[in-house]
């Protein structure tokens, strides 16, 4: 390569799992609340709902401080977000955990195995328990 192919070279492009997971931190650092922080862990624990950029879109908001969570961005707009059926219930249990909308606790009947243990320590941080885990039965 000669100095001038090395001085226009493209960049590395960034990379998604690194930007992801600064992202995660930086929205689990702006959530002020306990319901802000329990909601954005499970959000970020759940990672394919986050992923969406419809999603980050209509949650995330900059501000000067940088990324953080508006879940008001989403009252209303979870539907039209392209969410499978997994991942509505999953959102609508998060987003009542904020107060939002109107899901009720029967939906967790629609989350899998990966998803329902997720719902039930963001419950947990919410209540501000951090001596009941969560796990497999034997």
């Amino acid at each position: 390569m000669t100095g001038i192919q090395a001085e226009t070279a493209m960049p590395a492009a960034p990379d998604p799992e690194e930007e992801f997971r600064r992202l995660c931190k930086q929205l689990l650092r702006t959530a002020r609340s306990s319901p802000d922080k329990a909601a954005v862990q499970a959000l970020i624990e759940e990672r394919t709902i986050l992923k969406l950029p419809a999603v980050r879109r209509a949650l995330i908001v900059d501000t000067s401080r940088g990324a953080k969570v508006s879940f008001e961005g989403l009252s209303g707009r979870q539907y039209g977000l392209g969410l499978d059926e997994q991942q509505l219930s999953f959102l609508g249990l998060v987003l009542s955990m904020f107060g939002i909308g109107i899901t009720t606790l029967a939906a967790v009947r629609d989350l899998d195995d990966r998803r329902l243990p997720i719902i039930l320590r963001a419950i947990l941080r919410l209540a501000g328990n951090e001596t009941i885990a969560v796990g497999t039965r034997l």
